[in-house]
């Protein structure tokens, strides 16, 4: 009698997909989302407190110079005060889509003047150690509005500020600024001070 043998099984194996399974890939879209996600959120919050601008020209030498790139605190003065010596960031009052930055050097009720190229505020000289050189034109007296200060260019003599178009709206005031970031050559945190106001 004949040994029988098993026939070899012809069964055909179904074709491998060489794609990752449905859950690993679903879990990469959901991973990838979240990331994208995050940095959406965090890029909103960054431009929620903070701006950044270009300083353009040289009004704001020799502390700040043409090309710089700064860091603006919209937070500033949401609990805190102006103070006088604060360097500001505004739109331009005559081309709103223009960004400027100044220096406060007068707040609501003060009244502000030039002499003899001294920096008078409420008859008091303004010790201002950040000026490269003292101003060439003299500026009458005048009273600071309510609910504006007077901004001036830390370049007194190539400025256009308060004493130009008037005192500026606290209102329109985008914020604080708080760091050169660009140039790295030019790095560094704003700690401005008040000037320190003394009898003549």
């Amino acid at each position: 009698m004949a040994e029988e043998f098993p026939l070899p099984d012809f069964t055909p194996e179904p074709p491998r997909s060489e794609s990752p399974p449905a859950s690993a890939l679903r879990g990469f879209l959901m991973e990838t989302l979240q990331t994208v996600l995050l940095a959406l959120a965090l890029f909103a919050a960054i431009n929620f407190f903070t701006a950044r601008i270009r300083v353009e020209g040289h009004s704001m030498e020799p502390n700040y110079h043409h090309n710089n790139y700064v860091i603006v605190a919209r937070w500033a003065y949401w609990l805190g005060e102006i103070q006088r010596g604060d360097v500001v960031v505004f739109p331009y009052p005559n081309n709103p889509e223009e960004d400027y930055i100044k220096r406060v050097v007068g707040l609501p009720g003060d009244r502000v003047a030039i002499q003899s190229g001294l920096l008078l505020v409420n008859g008091q000289i303004a010790v201002e150690s950040y000026l490269a050189e003292p101003m060439a034109r003299d500026f009458p007296e005048i009273t600071v509005p309510d609910g504006h200060v007077f901004v001036m260019g830390d370049n007194r003599n190539d400025s256009s500020d308060s004493r130009r178009w008037g005192a500026l709206s606290i209102e329109a005031i985008l914020g604080k600024a708080v760091l050169v970031y660009w140039p790295l050559a030019d790095f560094h945190l704003i700690l401005d001070r008040p000037p320190l106001l003394i009898t003549p």
